[in-house]
């Protein structure tokens, strides 16, 4: 499996991308397929100021829920809401669907991130 390099991964499997000032956060093709058939994107609050770790919203499948983790400090500017009854786009398309979009605090902490290689090598570990 390769992954995009326009972007970077965090250990609890989201995808940033840089889109002018803010960045596009999704999950990645290995978090969804884990999950399963999704049903319910959401709880992500427009506004929001997030340290890195907390909670940014939640997905659900007909499997598990599991949080959306905020990958670095930042502001929650917007939210996908097509994914409010579209949840399946994140199943077909989860490297080109975002969730949600950022204002990080410190645009370097983005950059600390993992690359394309760091991730899955962090996947292949288990």
């Amino acid at each position: 499996m390769t992954l995009p390099n326009d972007r970077k991964y965090s250990p609890s499997h989201e995808w940033v991308k840089v889109q002018g000032d803010v960045y596009l956060v999704g999950i990645t093709d290995n978090a969804q397929e884990q999950l399963g058939d999704l049903v319910y994107v959401g709880d992500v609050k427009v506004g929001a100021v997030l340290a890195a770790g907390d909670t940014a919203g939640v997905v659900e499948s007909v499997k598990a829920a599991s949080d959306l983790i905020a990958p670095v400090d930042c502001e929650v500017v917007e939210f996908n809401e097509v994914l409010e009854s579209q949840p399946e786009l994140l199943n077909e398309a989860p490297m080109d669907t975002w969730i949600y979009k950022i204002r990080a605090k410190n645009p370097g902490d983005v950059d600390e991130l993992l690359d394309g290689e760091g991730y899955l090598a962090l996947v292949d570990a288990g």
